[in-house]
């Protein structure tokens, strides 16, 4: 009955962190609140624009599934409960890989630092550093515009590596959870 409990509450923090999450992706979209760059955005931006969305869909799927709101689809309890439980389990397991991906994708998007305006135009200028910019703060810079694009981008892809790591933890404890569950329901 604990672990049930425990479920309900990772599922529930899926939701926050999804919404935190769908909120820091659209600011990626508008670097230094400008909208006038929408033309020469990073590629992170674009790879992980609908995982949020997909985290957010999962969540709410598997708080569903947990409440005494979905109905019966077998005769019997034994077998409602071990079709809710698998299907958890795969919903819990595609969040490990949704938010495994973000976190792979903002890490890479990290090091490669903002997509900026220098003196040789647009490019990833501090790509050749393997993220040694993040400390060399003298190398800002560089990015003419637009305005403020290396804090922006180290800023935002932090939280959302941060936002990320926590959904991955959240769905792994949720699979391990779904599994002991199941294995209960076995015997």
């Amino acid at each position: 009955m604990a672990l049930e409990t425990c479920g309900s509450c990772l599922s529930c923090l899926l939701v926050p962190l999804a919404l935190w999450s769908i909120v820091v992706n659209v600011l990626l979209y508008f670097p230094n609140g400008n909208a006038s760059y929408e033309a020469n955005l990073s590629r992170c931006s674009h790879f992980t624009h609908c995982v949020p969305l997909q985290i957010l869909l999962l969540a709410v799927i598997l708080i569903a599934l947990e409440g005494n709101a979905f109905y019966r689809c077998c005769q019997s309890e034994s077998c409602n409960k071990t079709y809710r439980s698998f299907i958890s389990i795969v919903l819990a397991m595609l969040g490990v890989a949704f938010s495994g991906y973000s976190c792979i994708i903002f890490t890479l998007g990290l090091i490669q630092g903002p997509f900026c305006n220098s003196s040789s135009g647009w490019d990833y200028i501090f790509k050749d550093t393997v993220g040694g910019y993040l400390t060399d703060y003298s190398a800002w810079s560089q990015c003419a515009e637009p305005a403020n694009a290396v804090e922006w981008t180290i800023i935002l892809l932090s939280i959302l590596m941060t936002l990320s790591g926590l959904q991955l933890i959240i769905c792994f404890l949720k699979v391990i959870i779904c599994c002991s569950e199941r294995a209960r329901f076995k015997v």
